[in-house]
């Protein structure tokens, strides 16, 4: 294919042969002559209507409230996650989508168990904890030692003495941007921290929820192991309990802290990821992926992480089949599984379609809440008109910014497929983030319609575009994005 877009005006493009020539304008000897400028090509009347279908039936909410009302948490590797993937698939089937199949993969098992925290001196009071995913146990009855409090983690990583027999805290507040830049620098405590802790000999870790709420709900989270240092158990307080201990070292006093974590490993566990297609009808090989995660942690029913990225790809595939849109290439919507753990289920689709990956045209992914989005991000270089009309449509702003797609699209972005995403507004995002408060009031059914909509006329317009987005040297390249749910 050329890198040329030959779509007619029909497809609505932003040509200025497609809108005509602008009217002249006629001069006189008292009105020197100006220029108007051109009139915005009309939208396409199909693209309105599909967008405006998808707005009216708030596909994407009522999908979203199925899967958190009749399924609830998801975490990864449990039953649960497998009673979600039942469900999507007979979700899928639903509405309509073609070839819907689980695409199967194997992951280690983790689950919560018993977690308690109490300052045993010099003010005795218990305090609100969670254990972060992936997190070994502390000893039965838990651990009882004096703390060390590490402002930031940049302070555990500077500090050389030996830590034996205390417990690390480290503090750290989270900033709140709508587009979630302090996650990553806010993360490296909860990703790290149990191993800088092990490095000085410490019993355990913990550290203040990687969010920018105020409520008494810890945030949990994935965190990673050093295979060359010992494994000590780590967990997350609230922020207010973050705030209490933080006042207690104000006053200069040894403070004793006991942590009890009894999280266990469950060996080999089944999960997987859920795929269902609208057919191309002319390129039925090439692949325009949308799509979000179907596992959610174990604290609250997962609807704003990542119920909302379901209902919003599986939504705007339901407004497209339910249009009576037939396009060109083929749609396929990914549920994945095993986000929260590792992106496990996108290595695995990655895996699974490696001798297929330039077959995909373009990738993206919801995964960062229910709000609309404000702003689109381009990735790849050819294929700009495309994209810039999905954003004219909905009335949305567009630049050329390296991304990923999405956390699930990574593995994808990794291996050259064009990229894009509808960035959308997370200023309360890690409010909810993996706290018991994630639940399905949190969402605006109004606000959830936006996205669903901006995917369905991307989706389309991509999957009839003559534009090749493969031919793009740039091919987005990202490896992470700021909002990286994991």
């Amino acid at each position: 294919m050329t890198k040329r877009l030959l779509l007619s005006c029909a497809a609505v493009l932003t040509l200025a042969a497609c809108a005509g020539d602008a009217p002249d304008v006629e001069a006189t000897a008292d009105a020197p002559a100006t220029q108007t400028e051109p009139a915005a090509p009309a939208i396409d009347p199909t693209l309105a209507a599909l967008k405006q279908r998808a707005l009216d039936e708030q596909y994407g909410y009522a999908i979203v409230e199925g899967l958190t009302t009749e399924i609830g948490q998801r975490l990864a590797g449990t039953e649960a996650e497998a009673r979600a993937r039942d469900w999507t698939v007979a979700k899928f089937e639903e509405i309509g989508l073609q070839n819907v199949r689980v695409e199967p993969f194997t992951i280690p098992g983790w689950e919560r168990g018993v977690e308690t925290a109490s300052i045993v001196s010099p003010f005795p009071q218990e305090m609100l904890l969670t254990a972060l995913g992936g997190s070994v146990a502390t000893p039965r009855g838990g651990v009882e030692a004096p703390v060390v409090f590490f402002p930031t983690y940049d302070d555990l990583e500077g500090h050389s003495e030996d830590l034996s027999g205390k417990i690390v805290y480290i503090g750290g507040r989270m900033e709140k941007a709508p587009d979630g830049a302090g996650y990553g620098p806010a993360n490296r405590k909860r990703r790290s921290g149990a191993t800088e802790g092990a490095k000085r000999g410490a019993l355990a870790v913990v550290i203040r929820s990687v969010g920018t709420d105020s409520h008494r709900f810890p945030h949990t989270g994935q965190m990673r192991y050093d295979p060359d240092h010992p494994r000590i158990p780590i967990a997350a307080l609230s922020a207010p309990d973050a705030d209490q201990l933080e006042r207690m070292f104000e006053r200069g006093q040894d403070i004793v802290m006991r942590v009890n974590v009894q999280p266990i490993t469950t060996g080999d566990q089944p999960s997987g990821n859920v795929i269902g297609e609208i057919v191309g009808t002319e390129r039925p090989e090439e692949i325009v992926l949308i799509g979000g995660h179907l596992d959610s942690w174990d604290l609250g029913t997962g609807a704003v992480d990542d119920g909302a990225g379901i209902g919003v790809s599986a939504g705007a595939a339901q407004a497209i089949i339910e249009a009576g849109i037939k396009p060109k290439r083929t749609i396929r919507v990914v549920a994945f599984g095993a986000e929260e753990v590792g992106l496990l289920g996108a290595y695995a689709y990655a895996e699974k379609h490696k001798d297929a990956v330039g077959q995909h045209v373009l990738a993206t992914e919801s995964d960062f809440g229910a709000e609309a989005p404000y702003e689109v991000h381009i990735g790849s270089k050819s294929g700009h008109d495309v994209i810039r009309e999905a954003a004219r449509i909905m009335d949305l702003p567009a630049k050329v910014q390296q991304t990923s797609g999405g956390p699930d699209i990574i593995p994808l972005a990794m291996a050259g497929v064009p990229t894009m995403r509808f960035q959308q507004d997370g200023t309360d995002y890690f409010d909810l983030h993996h706290t018991p408060d994630d639940t399905l009031d949190k969402i605006d059914p109004e606000q959830l319609a936006i996205n669903t909509a901006a995917f369905a006329v991307m989706a389309v317009l991509a999957a009839n575009a003559e534009t090749d987005f493969r031919t793009s040297d740039s091919a987005s390249g990202d490896t992470q994005d700021t909002t990286e749910g994991n």
